[in-house]
């Protein structure tokens, strides 16, 4: 192998293997983002991951990575390695979109907490993500830039509303990526591209500086095609940040000890029997058992698990959500930052406001502003807001009672595949529903992993196995995971993700 070839194919190589080749010094982190930049050149036209690619800031960022190495400085396990980052996070000197049209062109004066972890780590920010509108979506077909296609079929969704972030793991653009989970929005993706995705415990990665959509719900998390991969980014993000009152002050889980020891045996595994039956697709049910049925001949004992508030998630979700983000985006108001329409002088503040929410909101987020202003309105907070708390609360008693019985629950992440783009536009609730089984963890912020599976045999598409964990034991997501991921690569003789169509 050449030289040449040899920092052309690094792309394919894990978080782990870059880090590595880079602090032994077979490959500068320079050599490394230049082959990612390479191949976002080559491929993101067709896949259309990235909304900007920070070309010059990436290359600086790798020179100082390269000139500490040169010092003999201490580097951190993933330095030199590169990320994309979802455009949810705010980033100093680069642009912050949300995927909407009233922040088009807005540059943040600030690092979110995460981007500064992120930087402090010596990871490499390749640039920022396609995603749905304000993270309101499943497909990524909501974003105002156009829509991100999946790398195993350019025609069909990535998954969202994070679909640009694991596009980009698929499509070798990058090894790792940042995502958020509000009802799914990590995981979903990760289980339509073949990829993996963490929903943290909720708290356990500052909020700080991650453009609001739902805040009881939104959570940061790590993207990456490997389970080791996504656990030492997971190491990389977390911890207490006292800029976020909602952060936890508690010792970041030993996930990376966790993934580099997986193991199953004398666990005991939940399967919930709201999480399969009418809409869900034969190829999905059919690898999830004989993902339950890996487990069992790992070690672990099978426990059925009956938690009957699940049936209700999705509709206190599209409550409880949709009611905090109409207060969230109350801040859009054409005065302080961002788009700014028909302000000529004879119009009042109110009327700018109206014009530049018409023209700066696409229909999801109006929708879920209209829902969530009218289920907070005067006579309809207790029926409905109230009501869906009320849900919330039954759910968590659920889990709680569920964990008392078992270590971790497994569920298939999504009903079905990868779907057509725009076969669901004009359907909000069967978009809706591609979130069935991952809204009751966000609901009781606990924390939950997707990972491959194998293909559904209907058509050959990627499906997810979804762990959930208690909160603050998200090292149970990473000591499974790492478990199921090994028994796929033994089985298989390498890794699922090799199998997905070349760009």
């Amino acid at each position: 192998m050449t030289v040449n070839s040899k920092i052309e194919n690094c792309v394919k190589l894990t978080a782990a293997e870059i880090a590595e080749k880079i602090a032994s010094g077979e490959l500068t982190a320079v050599e490394v983002t230049e082959a990612h930049l390479a191949r976002i050149e080559a491929v993101d036209e067709k896949v259309h991951a990235f909304l900007h690619v920070d070309r010059e800031g990436a290359l600086a960022q790798a020179r100082a990575v390269d000139a500490k190495r040169a010092a003999g400085e201490k580097l951190g396990p993933l330095a030199g390695v590169p990320l994309a980052l979802k455009d949810i996070f705010t980033t100093e000197g680069v642009p912050t979109t949300v995927g909407s049209k009233i922040l088009e062109g807005w540059i943040p004066p600030y690092d979110a907490t995460l981007t500064k972890k992120l930087k402090a780590a010596d990871v490499i920010i390749l640039g920022k993500t396609n995603m749905d509108e304000f993270a309101m979506g499943s497909s990524t077909e909501n974003s105002a830039y156009g829509p991100t296609g999946n790398p195993w079929d350019l025609t069909r969704v990535p998954g969202g509303s994070g679909g640009g972030s694991s596009a980009s793991l698929a499509s070798y653009q990058a090894p790792l990526a940042i995502g958020t989970d509000t009802g799914g929005s990590i995981r979903q993706p990760a289980a339509l591209t073949g990829t993996v995705g963490v929903k943290p415990t909720y708290g356990g990665v500052s909020r700080y500086g991650m453009v609001a959509f739902s805040s009881s719900l939104d959570q940061g998390g790590p993207c990456a095609r490997t389970v080791l991969d996504a656990a030492l980014l997971h190491e990389a993000i977390a911890g207490h940040d006292p800029l976020d009152s909602t952060s936890i002050d508690a010792p970041v889980p030993p996930v990376v000890e966790a993934a580099r020891n997986g193991s199953v045996a004398g666990m005991r595994v939940g399967v919930v029997k709201q999480f399969r039956g009418e809409g869900y697709q034969a190829g999905v049910v059919q690898r999830f058992d004989e993902s339950v049925e890996l487990l069992k001949g790992l070690g672990a004992e099978i426990v059925e698990l009956d938690c009957p508030s699940f049936d209700l998630g999705l509709a206190a979700y599209y409550l409880i959500a949709p009611s905090e983000c109409s207060s969230n985006l109350a801040r859009f108001d054409a005065m302080r930052y961002g788009l700014r329409v028909g302000d000529d002088g004879t119009r009042s503040a109110e009327d700018v406001t109206a014009l530049t929410r018409e023209a700066g909101f696409g229909d999801e987020v109006k929708r879920r502003i209209m829902l969530g202003t009218y289920a907070l309105s005067s006579g309809y907070y207790d029926a409905y807001y109230g009501s869906a708390q009320k849900v919330r609360t039954l759910i968590t008693r659920d889990f709680e009672k569920a964990f008392e019985q078992v270590d971790v629950i497994v569920s298939p992440t999504t009903p079905t595949t990868a779907f057509p783009i725009g076969e669901r536009a004009d359907d909000p609730m069967a978009m809706y529903l591609a979130d069935l089984c991952t809204i009751p963890t966000n609901l009781a912020g606990n924390a939950a992993m997707s990972l491959p599976c194998g293909l559904a045999p209907e058509d050959g598409l990627p499906v997810g196995l979804q762990i959930i964990a208690p909160a603050m034991k998200d090292d149970r997501l990473y000591k499974v995971g790492a478990a199921v991921e090994a028994a796929f690569v033994e089985k298989w003789g390498h890794p699922l993700l090799e199998e997905a169509p070349s760009l």
